[in-house]
């Protein structure tokens, strides 16, 4: 494939999944506004620890196969080796099956020690057992969507993300409602079944005939993609775990009410703004894991990746930093006001995390796991204390400064790692590009802190139109983007 099509299938790939991805943020920033509305901070912090409780225990008792299946998929139909795809998917049905039903238990089981650790005490231990049931059926979706991800049946999978998120918004929000706070748990649950049934419904159509195989045959077979996965799950436990302990900080700290207001500006960062790394990385993986053996292919899938990434945050970021309080108000309330410092640091961060989310799949792609595990112990450990950091001495605000600084060495640690183990080189024209991308993002940034008035939209707004034409002439440099544009609007 030659460059100018390579770059043409990755926005492909890219404005498919971003327009889901924009759909999604639409019906999240209604569901958001809605509960924001019905339950306040209070309530989102509530429902944040328990979905987090959720995301540790799934990521201790999922062997990883969400991701390593990708890889083990995706390679085997690059060889064209149908028998042996049929043969992983049968083997992670049946694990995903088994993991699912230990988490769901171990879950139940811990559920006293759990609501401790996550609240201070028992009061909600039997919100966590109730919330078992979304960890199990969390685990089968994510093993239909490893499915359909390393198989790159990208509508299908685009539509099941759609689908089960806005269903899961008609029925959850009257929940919050009528019964308010008390809907959090039954609203959980039910988001996940209602994801689970319509991944399952799409991976049907596939046409796929998985083998059926006995829980003896599944970890014997699948015993190459249990290790990898271990050990990519392990990172992610990690990752869970950091992130698990920072809530508990900040609300030991400053109360669950602050753990809603960080949980909050999180969401902006992970899920509004980083639309584009979950549109991108829905393709990326699997087509990376396909040529990781080829370093020069490597070197050049990476680097298209890295481009057109930082092409499309630089307007993104430039907008918020715009209009944040707007923004933040619209998504939620004015009690949610606290995280414009935050959520302006943070995203500021964004665009060294473009950079190095292209240069970390190298690891995985590679199933080089125990580096990958070193990396993470390393990196998360740094998160961390800049956050216990951060926190202390700078509140919210602080927690903002301190992503930033982070997602900088993140960027710095990846790029020398990368560099001296797997030779890994971004070409020259990347430099320039990510250069005045900083320059623009850091005006930005300047200017937001001017006092609110004519004056400071009028230069924010110059500043707008320019980050959209420098994206737009870089684009239309690897690809015809008026052309490409059409084609699109079309369709």
């Amino acid at each position: 494939m030659d460059q100018g099509q390579s770059f043409k299938s990755i926005l492909k790939a890219t404005s498919l999944f971003g327009g889901v991805q924009v759909f999604n943020i639409l019906i999240s920033i209604v569901r958001s506004k809605f509960i924001a509305l019905f339950i306040g901070p209070l309530g989102m912090g509530i429902s944040s620890l328990l979905l987090s409780t959720v995301g540790v225990l799934s990521a201790l008792t999922n062997l990883g196969l969400d991701r390593s299946a990708v890889k083990e998929i995706s390679a085997a139909k690059e060889q064209k080796a149908s028998q042996t795809v049929e043969k992983t998917v049968g083997i992670l049905n049946r694990l995903v099956v088994i993991t699912g039903l230990v988490g769901a238990l171990l879950m139940i089981i811990t559920s006293p020690w759990l609501s401790e650790i996550a609240f201070g005490n028992r009061d909600y231990t039997f919100s966590i057992m109730g919330v078992s049931a979304a960890l199990f059926f969390k685990q089968l979706t994510d093993g239909k969507l490893a499915i359909l991800q390393g198989l790159r049946q990208l509508k299908g999978l685009a539509k099941a993300n759609l689908l089960g998120n806005f269903i899961g918004l008609l029925i959850t929000v009257p929940l919050y409602y009528y019964f308010r706070i008390d809907a959090i748990v039954p609203a959980i649950i039910l988001a996940a079944a209602i994801s689970f049934v319509v991944t399952f419904y799409y991976d049907t159509r596939h046409g796929l005939k998985a083998n059926k195989s006995t829980t003896k045959e599944a970890f014997q077979l699948g015993k190459p993609m249990i290790q990898l996965g271990v050990m990519l799950s392990l990172s992610s436990i990690i990752t869970l775990i950091v992130a698990y302990i920072i809530q508990i900080f900040i609300s030991a700290q400053g109360g669950v009410d602050e753990v809603g207001l960080y949980n909050a500006g999180f969401l902006i960062l992970n899920t509004y703004v980083g639309l584009v790394f979950t549109a991108m990385g829905t393709d990326y993986f699997p087509r990376l894991s396909a040529i990781a053996d080829n370093r020069e292919q490597t070197n050049q899938t990476v680097f298209e990746q890295a481009y057109i990434a930082i092409l499309l945050m630089v307007p993104v970021i430039v907008i918020f930093l715009a209009f944040a309080p707007q923004i933040i108000e619209l998504l939620y309330t004015e009690e949610f006001l606290p995280i414009i410092a935050l959520v302006s640091w943070g995203i500021l961060g964004m665009l060294f995390k473009a950079v190095s989310f292209s240069m970390g799949y190298i690891l995985i792609a590679k199933g080089d796991s125990r580096m990958f595990i070193r990396t993470a112990i390393v990196f998360n450990a740094l998160l961390l204390t800049a956050n216990v950091i951060g926190y202390t001495y700078g509140g919210l605000k602080g927690l903002g400064i301190s992503f930033f600084v982070y997602y900088i060495l993140h960027y710095i640690g990846l790029h020398l790692l990368t560099r001296s183990i797997y030779q890994f080189r971004f070409n020259k024209e990347f430099y320039p590009v990510f250069i005045i991308s900083m320059i623009l993002c850091g005006v930005a940034f300047w200017i937001a802190q001017w006092e609110q008035g004519m004056t400071r939209y009028l230069v924010m707004g110059v500043i707008i139109v320019i980050s959209c034409l420098f994206s737009l002439y870089y684009l239309d440099r690897k690809i015809d983007i008026k052309q490409y544009l059409k084609r699109f609007l079309k369709r």
